[in-house]
């Protein structure tokens, strides 16, 4: 049986619904009170509550304006998902355009790649352009998608990036040598910085063969938030039961972690070997 990707439960659309009521309870506001600051019915507030509406870009834009949430944008981007083309990877869009800039702390694993967020344009390119049937422009969508993503970690308060590289990464080829001495040299580069740490992982660890995620801590008393990849769908989540079972996965490939100057000193190695 078909699900209907916006009606169900985690949907961006079930989520605009449930984050308006939420925030119109809050401020202590009649949905009638709403209806008139976005020009509609009483009705129609009701109906976007209960998600059997799709919203405009204007109702999503006067949310915004009147309650403020998520920085201004909450339901501009709740929007965007909603309105994505099919076939793009809107349960991405929401963890790199809602939980990455706002994160107090980010914390990934990554067992087979370099983690998207210090990819070099070089390294992504090769990816993507190898990706199953994928168009020359697909490929630069991709790109300067992915190359946005890392600006985050440009801004004057960044958030903290805690990473976990499995060691055999270091040494997987994409593309030719010199596109991996450029990637190598970045991280190097990067982990310069104070709110990044790198930390390669011994090839033995046998913990995170079940494949790469993130782990967001948000601000304000906020629930952690997980984003665990799949080839179909990543899974974004805050449901305790899955966010603890990846917590305690990370704690388990932290410990055969080596220390960041350790770690920094097998990169370097590593990036001389890619002659």
């Amino acid at each position: 049986m078909s699900v209907d990707p916006f009606s169900g439960p985690d949907s961006p659309r079930v989520r605009f619904g449930a984050e308006m009521r939420r925030l119109r309870e809050e401020a202590q506001l009649s949905q009638g009170a709403v209806a008139s600051r976005l020009g509609c019915t009483q009705t129609q507030v009701s109906r976007l509550e209960a998600a059997t509406r799709t919203p405009s870009k204007s109702d999503a834009e006067r949310l915004d304006r009147l309650f403020g949430a998520g920085g201004g944008t909450l339901f501009t981007g709740l929007h965007r998902r909603i309105t994505a083309r099919p076939g793009s990877p809107a349960w991405f869009t929401s963890w790199a355009e809602e939980i990455e800039p706002t994160a107090l702390v980010l914390r990934s694993w990554d067992p087979l790649l370099i983690p998207g967020l210090l990819q070099t344009e070089s390294y992504a390119r090769h990816l993507f352009t190898h990706g199953p049937r994928a168009t020359p422009d697909e490929v630069e969508e991709r790109v300067q998608a992915r190359m946005r993503r890392g600006q985050i970690l440009d801004k004057d308060d960044p958030p903290l990036l805690l990473v976990l590289i499995d060691e055999g990464v270091l040494h997987r080829r994409v593309n030719g040598s010199e596109v991996m001495r450029e990637q190598l040299g970045y991280l190097l580069e990067v982990a310069r910085r104070p709110a990044i740490s790198i930390q390669v992982v011994d090839s033995e660890c046998m913990s995170g063969l079940a494949g790469p995620f993130m782990i967001a801590e948000l601000p304000n008393g906020q629930p952690d938030i997980i984003h665990a990849d799949s080839p179909v769908q990543g899974q974004v989540t805050t449901d305790p039961i899955y966010v603890t079972s990846i917590w305690n996965r990370y704690e388990a490939i932290r410990r055969w972690a080596y220390p960041d100057h350790m770690s920094l000193k097998m990169i370097e190695e590593v990036r001389r070997e890619w002659i």
